[in-house]
């Protein structure tokens, strides 16, 4: 019996994970193309511009939310080799992060940057946005083979930022809406649980970001 259940799951191989950063980037394009089509056909609301910033804005967390979810079903399943779609998951999720500032910006604000700086500092849902897209900014600028060789252990507790980003990026979300809270608590809930169970990275992520000034004293046995 434990042979047969062990050959049900067999390993990924190179082949596998190449298919499914292929079915990844079709995906990403399908829903491009949604986007596009609605856009341009009128499939949008009264108002098509706030209708556009949430589609791609919960792309984003969509994706974010698959990202943090591979490496718990790669221990879970006991296939390390799922973790290498990670990256590709994580540039789409700052890609769909980027289209989603960048319609703010030229479609709500129409690029008036001295409006954008003073959106930011009195809103606090755009000022978590903002931190949450800066975040996924630099792991994104830093997410080559390349540079992870040269930051050396420093890369892994920059990266760990990821976790404030995906508690942040839900909270921007409900505090963006006025109507309709039931979906981003549901990110909440679903983000709150992703963190406990990675609970010590996020709490390293905290101390990389100075948040948490007692590590030394909380941390020493």
């Amino acid at each position: 019996m434990k042979s047969q259940r062990k050959k049900r799951f067999l390993k990924l191989t190179p082949q596998h994970i190449t298919w499914l950063k292929v079915i990844i980037h079709a995906v990403s394009l399908f829903f491009l193309t949604v986007l596009v089509l609605q856009t341009f056909n009128g499939g949008f609301g009264a108002d098509p511009v706030k209708d556009i910033e949430h589609f791609t804005g919960k792309a984003a967390l969509n994706t974010l939310f698959i990202t943090m979810l591979i490496s718990p079903i790669a221990m879970y399943l006991k296939q390390g080799a799922l973790v290498k779609t990670r990256r590709v998951l994580g540039l789409y999720s700052f890609f769909w992060a980027l289209l989603h500032l960048s319609v703010y910006v030229s479609l709500d604000l129409g690029f008036d940057w001295s409006l954008v700086g003073e959106e930011i500092t009195q809103r606090p849902y755009l000022a978590i946005g903002a931190i949450s897209w800066l975040i996924l900014l630099l792991l994104t600028l830093t997410s080559t083979q390349k540079l992870q060789r040269i930051l050396g252990t420093s890369w892994q507790k920059l990266h760990n930022w990821v976790y404030l980003a995906l508690l942040l990026s839900p909270i921007h979300y409900l505090w963006s809406v006025k109507s309709g809270i039931t979906e981003p608590v549901i990110y909440i809930v679903i983000a709150s649980l992703l963190l406990l169970s990675r609970r010590d990275k996020f709490k390293r992520g905290l101390t990389n970001l100075g948040i948490n000034r007692d590590q030394k004293t909380t941390t020493s046995n």
